[in-house]
């Protein structure tokens, strides 16, 4: 299965698989920012007071993270031909895997707005601002540390997902990578590099996830230390004790 000269036959072959490797690359960055755009609207669409916006963000992702991306991509590839509308493969990539990924998004932006205290509404609201200047400028920064850390996590599993298009001939990593193994048989290095080249795309956005998630861990602990209620207890009952002790002692010197 390693056998050098398999080796040998695979890197002749590496330029193919290094241009399949970079549109691998730009599918992946053109889908996440189509992934992002999308999940920021839809994830402020479902935290809308419009219930028209709230329902429309609902069918959205209702809809597309209960289809199979395979079934996605499948239509924009054959059905679509069929009304009169073509696509290239890595449109396709980009498209498809863009609005999937962007269901999943707008749900992790749901859920960083609406775990910040419903306090801070209420605090902008009162000083004046706007639906949006309270969205742009107190929640929004806010919940950008809580969505960061899934965030990246849906970032490494776009890039895994870009692999589906080898099944319409997107010439993207997997497809030259099957390509190149069917047509010799030399399924050991093809496969064996091939997720080595994954793994350097997604590993460093799975530990970048989990450093941000432990940073937002240290954050909230330090908060909880700060905002100790014992500590807030004690502090008021030394006011209180030393307020009395300020009273008892004004009543003596009158006494005196």
């Amino acid at each position: 299965m390693f056998a050098a000269f398999k080796w040998e036959a695979y890197f002749e072959a590496f330029p193919t698989i290094l241009m399949a490797f970079t549109k691998t690359i730009g599918i992946s960055l053109l889908a996440l920012v189509l992934a992002l755009i999308l999940g920021v609207i839809f994830g402020l669409m479902s935290v809308s007071r419009s219930t028209v916006l709230r329902a429309i963000n609902r069918v959205y992702v209702e809809m597309i993270q209960n289809v199979p991306l395979l079934l996605q991509v499948f239509v924009m590839y054959a059905v679509f031909p069929l009304i009169g509308i073509k696509l290239s493969t890595f449109l396709i990539g980009v498209i498809a895997i863009g609005i999937y990924h962007g269901a999943y998004i707008s749900e992790v932006v749901r859920s960083g707005i609406s775990s910040i205290p419903e306090g801070q509404f209420e605090a902008a609201k009162s000083q004046g601002f706007s639906y949006i200047q309270t969205m742009s400028l107190v929640i929004l920064p806010q919940a950008i540390s809580i969505i960061m850390p899934p965030l990246a996590v849906q970032a490494a599993n776009l890039i895994k997902n870009t692999s589906i298009m080898a099944l319409v001939a997107g010439g993207e990593l997997m497809y030259a990578t099957n390509s190149f193994a069917n047509s010799t048989s030399y399924y050991g290095p093809a496969y064996v590099v091939a997720a080595i080249l994954y793994f350097i795309l997604c590993f460093p956005l799975s530990r970048l996830a989990l450093h941000l998630e432990q940073n937002r861990g240290r954050r909230r602990v330090k908060r909880k230390e700060y905002y100790n209620p014992a500590m807030t207890e004690f502090d008021e009952d030394m006011k209180n004790a030393v307020a009395e002790e300020g009273v008892s002692t004004w009543e003596s010197s009158s006494r005196g």
